[in-house]
């Protein structure tokens, strides 16, 4: 291969290891479809106006109005500031980047189209396409996440293509068992992101049939409604925790085959974004209440500061085992707080409460330090908050920095909360532990070979561990004496083109305005242009063995290649005026809806229990039969289970 090989023996085992059939580990009128105020207008007035707008649009694109630079960008260099217009002169042409970004994403996408076009798995090696079920005729999974990345790269003729197999092939009608939170964060997501941006931005890889009045103007909204549907099966338990699984024909949740039939916390908790825009959409309650009936039975349980085990039963609404992580099977509970108070325009403040509660809780009990050069680690707890901390951080954790920095400011910049006075010792505090977390994921791409992360990297740290509240440590360079402290283990080397390390530059870009992140990751992604490209024509793969060169491919190219690691670099490389971060919430999967003010009886319908300090309940929770909401499972919930495991449901763990 140009730019790596694939190992015989070696590169069998990681096939088998790798199973390609599993979801990643870590988603009829009338239907009122406008999103915002500022979208009717637009669509109103577009036939009079439209080619007008267009031509003045790209004539100003390629004199540089409508560059990175339009917006005044402020950098600082030696205590001077500077000025940057539309990238001229000294400053980065960061269009050009973008246009860089674009052209791979193009690559990537003709090569699934050409070889695997219509197949939920691409394998731009080998050239094939596969069908995520055996049974079933697929359901365009890497088309459907894609889709909003088409419009915000106007890619026109392209969409027009997907677009065009929604319409005519696009069939959820299958008797096949699909992921709950996979199938609601990418293919839900999906589709309903792209009709907020066909809608919102209907300059965006314009197209006719997206039109007012045109008869399938409402094509995305009615596919995922139809999906919707399908999926609100698996909320039908005895808890309310939706099943791990779903069957989409007969919308019958399947209990997880494996954890003792526990569905994992992240994959149950964070379904509400989508649900809830769904039900402002249509107006549809049930969406809304099935969907934060789930984080009221979560937080019910009142576990100490705010920090989960990984897994909950859907029987009993109570937690199984004591592994507490920010990285799989953990991570976007905790993203999807801030994000629920963000989406609703502020308008449900208890979900900031509990984000609050457990970034403090994240801060008491999960962060740490190298040694000896003290680069910030947000470690595990794998026997519980009394139990020893393990320095491992996945890379899914690097979600967090971005999401700390956006908790911090809610998407304005930093200079825009202090003028609002919304700035104090906390939000100093806290957006210091997002810059020096983002420091450490950039030190995971620093460290390997190729200049990508590992699936998971390890820490060397003191014993015992220098906790933060033992004092807070500034970070060393990342020089190749500090490379010694991120242990990459041979079965953790691998890169799946995981997004979380972009995102975070991205947020922090856009509320810091340190050019210093744009620059970082221009640098991740040349690492990504030059070590994971398949061939000629085939596009972009993942990497089996990310740490020596060449590196050993792997086959498989994962959808949020395209539907967020390159659409978080698109942005990162755009105007900070582009999909403006205080207007709009981004799904876990990058997928982009509005923010909107509770509306039409869709409100808030549960209240938080009293709690002690620590966040442990003080007031006797309610019981139910088969259901008890509070920290430890009592002998009424334990006499439920095996009830039911007797007729037939999961046994106890």
């Amino acid at each position: 291969m140009q730019n790596g090989h694939v190992g015989n023996a070696i590169g069998g085992k990681l096939d088998d290891y790798f199973d390609q059939r599993e979801l990643p580990m870590y988603k009829d009128k009338p239907y009122n479809y406008s999103t915002s105020g500022k979208a009717k207008p637009i669509y109103e007035r577009w036939r009079l106006i439209g080619s007008v707008l267009l031509a003045l649009f790209t004539v100003g694109y390629f004199l540089g109005f409508f560059s990175a630079g339009a917006t005044r960008l402020k950098k600082t260099d030696g205590g001077k500031s500077t000025w940057s217009w539309g990238g001229k002169g000294l400053s980065t042409d960061w269009d050009a980047r973008r246009e860089k970004v674009k052209g791979v994403f193009i690559e990537s996408w003709d090569g699934y189209q050409q070889y695997a076009w219509g197949h939920d798995i691409y394998h731009p090696l080998s050239k094939e396409g596969e069908q995520m079920s055996d049974e079933g005729k697929g359901m365009g999974w890497i088309i459907v996440d894609a889709l909003d990345t088409l419009m915000i790269m106007n890619l026109t003729s392209r969409l027009s293509h997907a677009r065009e197999w929604i319409s005519t092939s696009l069939d959820y009608d299958q008797d096949i068992n699909v992921n709950t939170f996979e199938t609601t964060i990418r293919m839900m997501g999906g589709l309903l992101s792209a009709h907020y941006i066909s809608n919102e931005y209907p300059m965006l890889a314009q197209l006719s049939d997206d039109d007012k009045g045109a008869p399938g103007e409402d094509l995305y909204l009615e596919k995922a409604t139809d999906l919707a549907d399908r999926l609100m099966g698996a909320f039908e338990t005895d808890s309310g925790i939706p099943d791990a699984s779903v069957n989409l024909r007969t919308s019958k949740g399947i209990v997880s085959h494996a954890d003792a039939g526990a569905s994992s916390t992240a994959e149950a908790a964070s379904l509400q974004l989508e649900f809830k825009y769904l039900a402002y959409l249509t107006g549809e309650k049930n969406y809304w209440e099935k969907a934060e009936k789930v984080i009221e039975v979560i937080d019910n349980n009142g576990m100490e500061d705010g920090l989960l085990p990984i897994f909950v039963s859907p029987i009993t609404g109570t937690f199984r085992g004591t592994n507490i992580r920010l990285g799989s099977r953990g991570d976007s509970y905790y993203e999807y707080l801030i994000k629920q108070y963000l989406q609703t325009a502020g308008e449900e403040p208890l979900y900031q409460e509990m984000w609050n509660q457990s970034l403090v809780g994240v801060r008491k009990h999960l962060i740490t330090y190298s040694d000896p050069g003290h680069f910030t680690i947000l470690a595990e707890r794998p026997d519980g908050l009394d139990g020893k901390i393990s320095p491992k951080m996945d890379h899914l954790v690097c979600f967090m920095p971005g999401t700390i920095a956006l908790g911090v400011t809610g998407g304005v910049t930093i200079e825009e909360a202090k003028k609002a006075g919304k700035w104090g010792e906390k939000e100093e505090s806290d957006m210091k532990l997002a810059i020096e977390l983002t420091k450490t994921c950039w030190g995971m791409y620093k460290v390997m070979a190729t200049g990508l992360a590992p699936e998971i990297t390890h820490f060397k740290i003191k014993d015992p561990a220098h906790m933060e509240s033992d004092g807070i440590l500034a970070s060393a360079d990342i020089t190749d004496k500090a490379k010694d402290e991120f242990v990459i283990k041979h079965n953790d080397n691998h890169n799946l083109q995981r997004p979380e390390t972009v995102e975070s530059l991205f947020y922090m870009w856009r509320i810091t305005g340190n050019p210093m992140y744009r620059e970082w990751g221009w640098e991740m992604f040349q690492s990504f242009i030059k070590y994971t490209k398949a061939d000629a024509d085939g596009g972009y793969t993942s990497l089996a063995h990310a740490n020596e060169i060449p590196p050993i491919l792997r086959d498989n190219m994962e959808s949020f290649w395209l539907a967020e690691t390159l659409k978080y670099f698109y942005l990162l490389f755009s105007p900070s005026d582009f999909l403006p971060l205080d207007s709009v919430v981004i799904n876990t999967e990058a997928h982009i809806f509005p923010r909107f003010k509770l509306a039409r009886d869709l409100h808030t319908g549960w209240e938080r229990k009293t709690r002690d300090e620590a966040g442990h309940i003080v007031e006797t929770p309610k019981t139910a039969p088969g259901r008890t909401i509070k920290v430890e499972e009592s002998t009424t919930t334990i006499l439920a289970d095996e009830q039911r495991s007797k007729e037939g449901h999961i046994g106890l763990t």
